[in-house]
């Protein structure tokens, strides 16, 4: 299943990314470091409206969140009734709908990408596959002319390089010699001294094309104390910065009666962890690149959050419902209503509620006030016609007038 879906999309990925490295070599800068960096920047810009639909959730949900707070506030001692968890689930689906978000859009926004990041992933792990220049290098001395493939005893000879590897297979081979060191080189030299110039230009070739800023993108940083080991520093560094940017302005507290927020703030720092210790053992163009899309990500965030805080919480809901009518429109669906004071908090807004609610003072003043009205135009209701409005305000003029005297008795 993983095949039949990602493998496709790195084929097509992987052609494009050998046309960059073709064109940047005509330009006398066949770099893999600069292929990748200019390549992750292309492949994120043409995802930009995905990223400004996920940002765009991630700012709605902000505005969304004490009410959805409240509902499971509503219902939290009621995880054992069915019909109250139906119910919490309508509440719950009516407060996105009156927001014109979907409940599944973050999960929609997430299968679309994660295809094309895996398809990447595979790319920059397997470079030498994909660009032709540098798989050329290595077919020159594994089958041009015979190749050391063509010799007896070959699969033999390179179990010093590893006992569990499918030396046999050419795409096998060429990905595990791009990670040799130059001891190892050295070493497959004077393995096959046929062909050691031929292995010892193409290696040649090769450092050049992978080395940027004294680091080999083709190699494993390992946990050495070198210039390597900044590659998974910077790729854990980044992706907390990135993380940290893209949840800015949403509501980060830690619920504690909601384990998946705890477990989400907890991911925001395993990631970044779990990231910088994979880039120590994987090669380092691989660890680049999830510098790269950490850092392009970041700048992409910060200009898609400036852009919605000026445009205000209540225009992105009023643009974002009148999107969604749109296409409900196109289904014969009755549209949805745009909320009001969609950034108001659930408690601001109850409060705004008891507020508006009259005290038994003021409705008792405003009947006395009605009263005295009636009072007034009592006087015409001798004169009034049988059965007008004024005969009947002048007869509850009256009775209100005797009720009175007789209470004053009584007192």
């Amino acid at each position: 299943m993983f095949n039949a879906i990602i493998m496709p999309i790195a084929k097509v990925l992987g052609y494009i990314f050998n046309l960059l490295f073709e064109a940047l070599s005509f330009l006398h800068i066949g770099n893999v470091a600069v292929a990748i960096v200019l390549f992750t920047i292309i492949v994120k810009l043409c995802m930009l409206p995905l990223s400004i639909k996920q940002q765009k959730l991630t700012k709605l949900n902000a505005v969304m969140s004490p009410e959805i707070k409240a509902i499971n506030a509503k219902y939290k001692d009621k995880r054992d009734d069915q019909n109250a968890m139906m119910k919490m689930q309508e509440e719950t689906k009516a407060v996105y709908e009156k927001y014109g978000v979907s409940q599944m859009g973050g999960c929609v926004q997430m299968l679309i990408q994660m295809p094309i990041l895996l398809a990447l992933y595979q790319v920059f792990r397997f470079i030498p596959l994909y660009i032709s220049q540098l798989k050329n290098l290595f077919i020159a001395f594994l089958k041009d002319n015979g190749g050391i493939m063509a010799f007896d005893g070959y699969a033999d000879t390179m179990k010093q390089f590893g006992e569990n590897i499918d030396w046999t297979n050419v795409d096998t081979a060429i990905t595990e010699i791009n990670k040799f060191s130059a001891d190892k080189w050295e070493a497959l030299r004077n393995a096959f001294p046929a062909f050691s110039d031929t292995i010892a230009n193409s290696h040649s070739s090769l450092e050049h094309m992978n080395t940027f800023l004294g680091i080999n993108m083709s190699q494993e940083p390992g946990f050495g104390f070198t210039l390597a080991i900044l590659i998974p520093i910077l790729a854990g560094v980044t992706q907390f910065i990135s993380v940290k940017v893209a949840q800015s302005g949403q509501n980060t507290e830690v619920d504690d009666d909601n384990p998946m927020a705890a477990s989400m703030k907890m991911t925001m720092y395993i990631m970044p962890l779990m990231s910088a210790f994979i880039a120590i053992s994987v090669p380092a163009g691989l660890g680049l690149y999830w510098i790269a899309t950490a850092v392009v990500q970041t700048i992409i965030t910060v200009f898609i959050n400036r852009y919605y805080d000026k445009l205000g919480a209540d225009e992105i809901v009023k643009r974002n419902v009148e999107k969604r009518n749109k296409k409900r429109a196109k289904k014969g669906l009755p549209p949805e209503k745009i909320a009001k004071n969609a950034t108001t908090s659930t408690k601001n807004m109850s409060a705004s509620r008891e507020k508006a609610v009259k005290s038994l003072e003021q409705i008792k003043a405003e009947n006395e006030k009605k009263v005295q009205e009636i009072k007034e135009s009592s006087k015409y209701y001798k004169t009034a016609k049988p059965g007008s409005l004024a005969e009947k305000a002048g007869m509850v003029a009256k009775y209100n007038e005797k009720n009175t005297k007789n209470g004053g008795k009584k007192n």
